[in-house]
This record gives structure tokens, sequence and C-alpha cells, in this order.
């Protein structure tokens, strides 16, 4: 392989490989919102530009965060990414805790049209402030904002200055800000541009104003409990912009708060006690005979289905009301067959359909094609006609005069007796 090969080859490899980067260092103070934004302008660079020349780099970018040597972020530490075509923010509020220990944020991007990565590493260095904590801190819901349009600058800054206006303080610090989907609340609708909601908390050195203690009165607080709105005398400061939930307003005075130490246990040194050297199982284990278990197991149910059976059996057998049962079973066996039997040959009155046909002007009689001797029982409606056996034919003479009209009987045996029926009225001559 040519050294322009080569040259080629790892210059491939080293743009499909992630790229790694010199630390950047940001110093946030401690009870202070820390807002870091995840530009990506500043990523478009690490990756490829399109083929084709004069297009603009659009691609989809997204972003992970972790604590370096841990798979998340810590604790007090946030991110949002709305689209892959935006940009990431960090924001978080550092406590006391980590005041000079040096945070180490992974920063990895991903381009998902060329699957290519850049990692940044972002170190963290929480600085202690004399003013923390605040001694009076307000937490305002605003409804018609997004958590990361509250963290843009000039947002966030309006805001602390409508506050200023309202509250007066000499110190003012935006200490913490939570989406209303992490206190539980629920997605909104995609109409009417409807937004999830965002929790403010500001911190002040001086004592609440009257007017953010006016959501306190009874007055305001019966509207509250009836959801309706109270009436806010500085309300219209922040209405131009901001949409303040003041019922959920919350003013806390950190002076009067009675501190809870709750005793922690010893964690120890982490050692288990000294148990001796451990002792495993012999390889040569005793073999075990199962056979008297598996004759038990089938000798014991086995044993008892017998007995239960003799004692059926010498109960239905020779004990008087076992016998009687037998026979009352057996006596309606035998009246059921009966009965069947006498159901074949019953009597059923023959549909006009299936009665011989009288033609009164060539005298001659069509019989059905059913004989005597047929199961009337499944004898159809309609049906064409035959010979009919056991017919008999008589003439008849009329009451009027001398001619004779020919009368049609048939013979029929119900119960084994013969029986002769004239079927003449039916055919309506």
């Amino acid at each position: 392989m040519s050294a322009a090969a080569v040259a080629v080859w790892l210059g491939t490899v080293v743009t499909i490989l992630s790229r790694s980067h010199a630390d950047r260092n940001v110093y946030p103070s401690a009870g202070v919102l820390f807002v870091h934004v995840l530009e990506r302008e500043h990523f478009k660079g690490e990756f490829p530009p399109y083929p084709k020349s004069g297009d603009a780099s659009n691609d989809p970018i997204t972003f992970n965060t972790n604590l370096k040597g841990y798979p998340d972020r810590p604790g007090w530490l946030r991110y949002i990414q709305r689209t892959p075509h935006g940009d990431g923010v960090l924001y978080g509020s550092p406590t006391a805790e980590h005041v000079g220990k040096p945070t180490v944020i992974e920063i990895t991007a991903y381009n998902r049209r060329t699957f290519e990565t850049a990692r940044h590493n972002l170190v963290i260095n929480i600085m202690a402030t004399e003013e923390f904590p605040l001694p009076y801190q307000a937490e305002f819901y605003i409804k018609n904002m997004n958590v990361e349009e509250m963290l843009a600058s000039e947002v966030l800054g309006d805001f602390l200055g409508a506050v200023k206006n309202v509250w007066q303080p000499e110190r003012l610090n935006a200490i913490n800000i939570t989406s209303a989907l992490d206190r539980g609340g629920r997605v909104p609708l995609p109409i009417n541009n409807l937004k999830e909601g965002v929790y403010v908390m500001v911190g002040a050195d001086v004592p609440f104003s009257s007017c953010l203690r006016e959501v306190e009165n009874p007055h305001n607080q019966l509207r509250c409990s009836q959801e309706m709105e109270p009436v806010i005398s500085c309300d219209k400061k922040f209405r131009a912009q901001f949409h303040i939930d003041w019922c959920k307003i919350s003013l806390v005075d950190i002076n009067k708060l009675v501190p809870v130490y709750v005793a922690r246990p010893d964690p120890g040194t982490g050692i288990l006690p000294e148990f001796g050297e451990y002792n495993p199982p012999s390889e040569f284990l005793k073999s075990r005979d199962y056979f008297s278990d598996f004759l038990v197991t089938l000798a014991v149910p086995s044993a008892v289905a017998v007995v239960l059976f003799f004692i059926l059996g010498y109960t239905m057998c020779c004990r008087r009301e076992g016998v009687i049962q037998l026979v009352h079973h057996s006596a309606i066996q035998k009246s059921t067959k009966e009965l069947r039997g006498m159901s074949k040959n019953r009597e059923i009155s023959w549909p006009l359909s299936t009665l011989p046909v009288f033609n009164p002007v060539s005298g001659e009689v069509v019989p059905p094609i059913h004989p005597d001797n047929y199961e009337t029982t499944s004898m159809p409606l309609m049906q064409t006609q035959a010979n009919l056996q056991n017919q008999i034919t008589i003439p008849q003479q009329r009451p009027s005069g001398d001619n004779y009209v020919m009368s049609t009987f048939r013979r029929l045996e119900v119960n084994g007796i013969p029986e002769e029926r004239k079927v003449a009225e039916a055919l309506n001559l």
C-alpha cells in the first residue's frame, strides 16, 4: 500500500472515530441557577459537511451527558433537548456540599445522519458564596412557558426584572427551575399552543413585599379553594409576558424553619467479620435411593382407591338401599326404551297434501307416494303422488238420485288393530 493510500485510510479512521477535545471549565455558585447551553453550531465543525457543494449542513445532532465514570448525571443536574435540530441545555442548582469538588461531565454529540460522534468534557467547579442561602425564597408557577423557553437568558432576565420591581430586594438570584412534568403535571394537548408550565424559585435578602403577601389573605385563599383566580394588585406587572398561577405560589422564610436532623447509621468499614476458612462440600456425595419413595407415592393412593371401590360395591350390591337404587335405575331405563318404541308406531294425522287426489271427471284416484307403514314422523308436507297400498275405493250413492260417486277409504293399524278412516270429507268432494 502506498503512502498516499495509507494517509487516506488513516484520515477516514480518524473521521469515523470519536474526537476528544480539551476540557472546558465553568464556575457556577452554590445555590444559584446554573445553565449551560450545548450549541449545535459548536459541534457542526466536528463532522464532515454535506458531500454536495452549496448545501447548508443541518444534520440532526443529539447529546448524551453523564458524570465521568458513571452512566448518569449528578442528582442536581438536569438535561433537556426537544428535537435533534435544537440545542441542548444543562441546568440545575448545585448545593453547598458540592463546593470544592470538580464535577466532570462527559458530553457526547451524535450525528444522526453519518453516525459519527464527538466528545467534550465539561468541568464544573462549584464556588461558595457569602449570601448562600438567601433567607427569603419564593417559588412561582408560570403557566405559559416551557422549561427550555424559561432557561433562555433574555426570558429569565425579564422575569427577574419583573420580580425585582415587585419585591425591591438588594440581592435577587434565580435558585432553581423545574418543569411541571417533574412535579407530576400532565403533558398538555397539542392545541391552542398549550405549554407544560414551569416552576421558578428565586431568593432575596429582604422580606416578602405586601403584594406577594396578598395571596395569603382569607379572601384570596377562599377564591383559590373555589378554583378561582385570586385578586393580586401586582399581577399586571407580569401579565404582559408571564401568566402566573398565584394559587400555587410558595413563600418560604428559611429563618423560621426548624432544622430536622436525621441520625444516619454508621456505615462501618465495609469489611465482613471473620467467619473462618470456607469449607466447600465434598466432590463425592453419597447417592440416595428413591425406590422406596416411589413405592410409597404409588402404594398409598392405590390402597385408598381399592378401599373406596370395595365400600362402594358393597353399598350398591349388598345393601338394601343400593339394590333399590339399581332396580329403580333399571325400571327407568326399561320404561325409556318402551316409550321410544311406542313413539315410532303412534298415529299422526296426515297432511292434506299427502291424501289421495280424486278426479271428479274421470273418477281416478291417485294415491300418495308413501304407504301406510311409512314412518309419518319424518314425512314432508309437499310430496309427489304414487301408488298407495292398502287403499280401497268403493261406490257411494248420493242422497238425491241414482248417480254414484267414488269414496276412498284407507286401512290404518293402530297398536296392531286394523282401522278404516274415511277421507272423502277431507277432499271436500
